[in-house]
């Protein structure tokens, strides 16, 4: 009798077939096993006929998820073996009878659990016995025929687990009961009909990526092997950027994969000695990158790595290595070796050697080589040349200019011909506001004078167009006629009406000292620049009855000139809104000088630890210089310059911290009470001195200029006698303050250098906190090694233990496998997936391609340099 093809499939006995259901496309078929054997047992019911056996094997065989070619293997097999079969699955069918053979008792606890969210009032019995509850959900879901399955899937039992896992309290989320929910999907996820019930859902991917926010590594584990997984199904790569997207905006990541890049990074607490999470991060993210458009599309798979070499996982994979852990550093070893494979191709592409994308410099060389004798040779060197422009402090939102200019070549680089781009954070996704200082008017001819700047926003154009006339590059642009005299003149308007603001407005904010608060001070830095000399003022006044025939520029100009001392006013009203911000620099540093004074000269664990080193050295220097009351605090940088003459790597000061650890503790922590310390370390008199006295010129300047306005007749609508005045008053006392303040910190300053012994007149507060400074991170480097060694010693003793621990574990491997090949095993084809992920043998072809590759390259390759790779960045 042919075999009846039926929809759906089951679990039942995919302990022996390990494949997806058959497809067009390349689902899922690793680790296909032919062999299969069956435990040996007597049926307790006589033979039927073989038709009758032939339909009851049929209705099992429909309980099934197999595909069609085990169908017909099932079907194959003798009658004999058809009716072993079938009386084993009855009799384990028989023995599930009960409530919880019903996928109605699941669903009503489910919805029972999560009605009642908090375990705060829980007793622990009843913990464990909702645990118990959901571990056994999962049990059934793995073992239980097609129709439990089939049947929790129409009542909406997935929606049930989802509704859970989003309304749990953070104890739930801590506990075991989170990791079984996950485990119940993944079961789920193991039979055809449930996985394809899963993908579909329009929200569990991304529920389930919610349950990266615990700290419960076990559950941060399951969740990380099912995403993995899902990247390997058909369309599933996509579901897992668009989840890890979700992510981002639900734990409030400051870029996409930040969370798991830190967990990858941790090495303190939970995370000291957990390779499973590592290597399931891993296993993941080599997943991401592997997999998908990814798979076929270059530009993107080095557009992704990137997004992970940006946060610095090169170093964290090169710290990674020191676990030792072989299966982790298959994992590594993809990465690196996909990397390298993916810089051979590039190379051959530019018909180079080999690309070293970790060397600026070789990148740099290859596409000036790329784009030299090209049309667009002179916008490359444009772009080099505004980028030397570009702002690069370290503090401050600078990064974000470059973080802008990065995202809209990436967004260029990732369009295929249709316009498409396969990645799911498109640049409208990135928050201009947090890049844009200014906005400007910007008409519809600069978008069609430059069509390429319609693609941006007219508040990036602003900032972009700002950027470049601020630059002091303009000038070389201008004197060559590279920008138009029309552009110069939106430069003035860029200036002067980025709020729309007229002339009268401008005058009208300069005579009343902006009481509106319309003018910001970094424009009145730029007017400042642009003063107007007496010169242009009597041209400007020659021609002043041709005012309507001016341009914009020239007409701002002759109308700022009309004011009264006008430099003046610009001059003090620059000064008064700078004022509050510089005294807010200074005060700082002077409090920092004072406190560190004080720390230093009160701090007892600082004079017990001096006492320490006093009696070290002095036993040290027995019968020569043995007998000393003293020593210059210059001397405390030498203790980590005297080595062990055992081992190298131990200085004097690695010994007395041990020695301090051992008794007296809490010398060890006297940087607790020299908070100061590095911000004095900071301070130099000079410096401070001259921001001071250039404070006192700028108010003796403002009062020269009050004094000249109020011998003159005042205009109507000015009023810079009345609020210069009450500006004199209040920063008159708070400059009084911060020099009140400063001579107290000197004084204490004084009082603390005497204290140890050193010339005042010399010794300046850079130099004198800066030995303490030193000091402090020397001592704080050599205490983290100290740990560091202790570290190394507790996992050469857990390294043993877990060699042991490793033998049992083989042994029962060895068991659990020989238990599979007899059919004993009821593992699913998602859980096969998983565990091939896992242990790194998904990527077995692609390795040994590429370490053959890797070979060629590092024989072409091994006489040249490299630059430092790069490290990550602060977002």
């Amino acid at each position: 009798m042919t075999p009846r093809k039926r929809g759906g499939g089951g679990h039942g006995v995919s302990f022996f077939f390990c494949c997806f259901q058959s497809s067009d496309h390349p689902e899922i078929t690793y680790r296909l096993r032919e062999d299969f054997a069956l435990q040996a047992m007597e049926p307790a019911l006589p033979i039927p006929s073989y038709d009758e056996l032939d339909a009851m094997f049929s209705e099992l065989v429909d309980e099934l998820d197999l595909t069609e070619k085990h169908r017909e293997a099932m079907f194959a097999l003798p009658a004999e073996k058809k009716w072993q079969i079938y009386c084993s699955k009855k009799k384990e069918q028989e023995e599930n009878k009960g409530a919880t053979s019903w996928p109605e008792y699941y669903i009503d606890q489910l919805n029972s659990m999560a009605a009642r969210k908090t375990l705060l009032a829980l007793e622990k019995e009843e913990e464990e016995e909702r645990n118990k509850t959901i571990e056994s959900l999962k049990t059934a879901l793995r073992t239980q025929p097609m129709r439990f399955v089939t049947r929790f899937i129409d009542m909406d039992g997935l929606t049930c687990i989802l509704n859970f896992l989003k309304s749990m309290d953070y104890e739930t989320t801590e506990s075991q009961i989170h990791t079984s929910l996950i485990g119940c999907i993944k079961a789920l996820m193991n039979n055809s009909q449930g996985r394809a019930h899963v993908l579909s859902h329009s929200e569990s991917i991304n529920i389930i990526a919610q349950s990266l926010a615990t700290e419960n590594i076990k559950t941060k584990v399951a969740v990380l092997e099912i995403m993995g997984a899902v990247c390997l199904v058909p369309g599933g790569h996509k579901k897992i950027l668009e989840a890890m997207l979700h992510y981002q905006k639900f734990s409030c990541e400051r870029t996409r994969f930040q969370t798991l890049l830190n967990d990858l990074d941790k090495s303190i607490g939970r995370y000291r000695d957990e390779v499973s999470l590592k290597t399931a991060i891993m296993s993941f993210i080599n997943a991401v990158l592997s997999q998908g458009a990814v798979s076929y599309f270059l530009e993107f798979r080095v557009h992704l790595r990137y997004e992970f070499l940006m946060l610095g996982i090169q170093p964290i994979i090169d710290k990674l290595r020191s676990h030792e852990n072989s299966t982790l550093d298959r994992h590594l070893d993809y990465f690196e070796m996909l990397r390298n494979d993916d810089e051979l191709t590039l190379s051959r592409r530019f018909e180079a050697m080999h690309i070293d994308t970790k060397s600026a410099t070789q990148v740099f060389e290859l596409v000036r080589k790329k784009l030299a004798h090209t049309d667009a040779y002179p916008h490359f060197m444009s772009i080099l040349h505004h980028c030397l422009l570009m702002p690069h402090k370290r503090s401050g939102n600078t990064v974000q200019y470059w973080l802008l200019l990065d995202r809209i070549v990436q967004q260029m680089v990732l369009q295929n011909d249709k316009g498409h781009d396969p990645d799911v954070t498109p640049l409208e996704n990135f928050n201009v506001k947090n890049v844009v200082r200014m906005k400007i008017y910007a008409s519809g001819g600069i978008s069609q004078q430059f069509p390429f700047l319609s693609v941006i926003n007219y508040s990036s154009l602003s900032f972009l167009l700002m950027w470049i006339y601020h630059s002091a590059f303009i000038c070389e642009f201008i004197s060559n006629d590279f920008i138009c005299p029309s552009l110069l003149d939106l430069y003035i308007l860029c200036l002067c009406f980025r709020l729309k603001v007229s002339n009268e407005e401008i005058k009208r904010a300069i005579l009343t000292m902006d009481e509106q608060e319309d003018l910001p001070k970094d424009m009145l830095e730029q007017m400042l620049k642009f003063v107007p000399e007496k010169c242009d003022v009597d041209l400007l006044e020659e021609h002043k009855h041709e005012l309507d025939r001016m341009a914009k520029a020239d007409r701002f100009l002759y109308e700022m000139s009309r004011i009264n001392h006008y430099q003046q006013r610009l001059q003090s009203l620059y000064f008064k809104k700078k004022f509050a911000e510089r005294i807010s620099e200074i005060k700082p540093k002077v409090e920092a000088l004072s406190k560190a004074s004080k720390e230093v000269l009160h701090s007892r664990n600082l004079k017990q630890l001096l006492e320490v080193v006093l009696a070290f050295g002095n036993y040290m220097n027995k019968g020569q210089r043995g007998n000393a009351y003293g020593f210059k605090i210059s001397s405390l940088n030498k203790i980590a310059d005297t080595k062990s003459s055992i081992d190298k790597n131990i200085t004097l000061l690695h010994y007395l911290i041990t020695i301090l650890e051992k008794k007296y503790s809490k010398v060890v922590i006297f940087s607790e009470e020299l908070p100061n310390v590095p911000e004095a370390a900071k301070v130099n008199m000079t410096e401070l001195e001259k921001e001071i006295n250039n404070l006192r010129s700028g108010l003796k300047s403002v009062e020269s200029e009050l004094e000249f306005q109020k011998k003159r007749p005042q205009e109507y609508g000015d009023k810079f006698v009345s609020v210069v005045s009450q500006f004199i008053t209040v920063a008159s006392f708070s400059f009084s303050d911060v020099e009140d303040s400063l001579s107290e910190a000197k004084v204490l300053f004084l009082k603390a250098v005497k204290h140890f012994g050193e010339d005042a007149d010399k010794m300046q507060p850079d130099e004198f906190f800066g030995i303490f400074d030193q000091f402090l991170q020397s001592f704080g480097e050599a205490r983290q090694e100290n740990e560091n060694m202790r570290r190394r010693k507790e996992e050469e003793e857990r390294r043993a233990r877990m060699e042991a621990q490793l033998k049992e574990q083989r042994e029962r491997e060895k068991k659990a496998r020989k238990a599979k090949e007899n059919g004993e095993d009821d593992g699913g084809e998602f859980d096969d997936l998983v565990s091939a992920l896992r242990s790194g043998e998904v990527f077995d072809k692609d390795l040994s391609k590429m370490k053959r590759n890797r070979k060629r390259i590092n024989s072409q390759t091994s006489d040249t340099g490299r630059e430092r790779p790069i490290t990550k960045l602060n977002f």
